[in-house]
């Protein structure tokens, strides 16, 4: 232990020494919270200006007065909209919606006719289609007032045409409803423990490798296991490090959001940061243990890096399985590294309550993956160097 404590100190050292390294652990880990909370909250409360917007955009209002009429009713403001609206449309340099009213509007509307009014959008452009709600709850009210005028005036009762009444009931908490939009947070906290501890686990190993210091430290007393956990020990304390670090910086990031809404559903404090990094803490040393015994047998840098590609891309995609199975959570969730902790952090935010040994899963999983990995460490240890 004692040699693997001098290996660990200088193995940090070495680390913290790189700025590459600490240039990664602060933008990864200190800049990440505030910097997503704010985009996340900057995109909810445009979507919320958008939807609450009092302006409507109108091709040929003068078609249409009594419409025009119960629009400065409702106190929405009608609005001429430009001529090219389709080409700004599909350009999304437009994001309203368009209602296009045809020439005979009002004269089928008298007679008792069903005109059609037409509102415009594209799929692909998502801040128009924020507002498409919004006009169409307006025209849907001015078709009600219209079939309720009508029915008056022939003595029918209006409610007639209402024999059921529909009330809605979501059993969904504030924060699942929350949860649905900081749904990344989760993912962007993974993905920088694993960038943050890349570079520190391909310099300990393949990084020595090419610049021949790997085989000097081979002939110290030390054994081979007191030269790994070192090693290890030292690469898991800088992911750990950017774990902690991510971890807490959501909770002053909190005062950055500026939308109200998601202010008032988004719940992130002391105990929600402790359940996450318990979560987080084995991850960060299983995958430092991962990524060094993928990197011990290659012999340059840039090797290493190409090598890791996979665990890179294997972390990511593996929270999708969550994202499209409609199914919804499945217990083989917990025993799979990466996506156990995607599921159960997500559980976090949601404010869901779990089993012990929904944590104890994960962990035991994690120190079975890092003890195989560090074996095998060991033993190409020596191999990795003279060859």
């Amino acid at each position: 232990m004692n040699g693997a404590w001098v290996v660990f100190a200088k193995e940090l050292r070495d680390a913290l020494r790189d700025r590459r390294t600490l240039l990664a652990v602060v933008l990864s880990s200190v800049v990440i919270g505030p910097v997503v909370l704010f985009a996340l909250s900057a995109l909810v409360a445009s979507s919320e200006q958008r939807a609450e917007s009092r302006e409507v955009l109108v091709v040929g209002l003068e078609h249409a007065p009594s419409l025009r009429n119960f629009l400065a009713r409702q106190t929405l403001v009608a609005k001429p909209a430009p001529a090219d609206y389709e080409q700004q449309m599909v350009k999304r340099q437009l994001a309203e919606p368009v209602l296009v009213i045809p020439p005979d509007f009002e004269r089928e509307l008298v007679r008792g006719e069903r005109p059609v009014l037409e509102v415009v959008s594209s799929s692909a452009n998502p801040r128009a289609g924020v507002g498409v709600q919004r006009v169409r709850r307006a025209l849907h009210a001015f078709a009600q007032e219209q079939a309720l005028l009508r029915l008056t005036h022939r003595g029918v009762a209006p409610a007639l045409l209402e024999p059921v009444k529909i009330e809605d009931r979501d059993l969904a908490d504030p924060r699942a409803r929350a949860a649905q939009l900081t749904g990344m947070v989760p993912f962007f906290v993974l993905m920088a423990v694993l960038y943050g501890a890349l570079n520190a686990a391909l310099d300990t190993t393949a990084g020595e490798r090419e610049r021949g210091s790997l085989e000097p430290l081979l002939m110290t007393p030390a054994s081979r296991l007191s030269l790994v956990m070192g090693k290890w020990g030292a690469v898991a304390a800088v992911g750990m490090l950017i774990a902690v670090l991510s971890c807490l910086s959501f909770l002053p990031a909190q005062s950055l959001l500026r939308s109200e809404t998601l202010a008032a559903l988004f719940r992130f404090g002391p105990r929600e940061a402790a359940l996450f990094l318990a979560l987080l803490l084995p991850l960060a040393a299983t995958l430092s243990a991962l990524m060094m015994a993928i990197a011990i047998r290659c012999r340059t840098f840039k090797e290493a890096q190409a090598s890791n590609t996979v665990v890179i891309l294997g972390v990511s995609l593996l929270p999708l399985l969550s994202l499209f199975n409609d199914s919804g959570e499945q217990p083989w969730h917990v025993w799979v590294p990466a996506l156990a902790q995607i599921t159960l952090m997500g559980r976090v935010l949601r404010g869901e309550a779990f089993a012990a040994l929904d944590l104890l899963i994960p962990l035991a999983v994690a120190a079975l993956l890092a003890a195989a990995c560090l074996v095998y460490i060991a033993r190409h240890l020596r191999a990795a160097a003279t060859r």
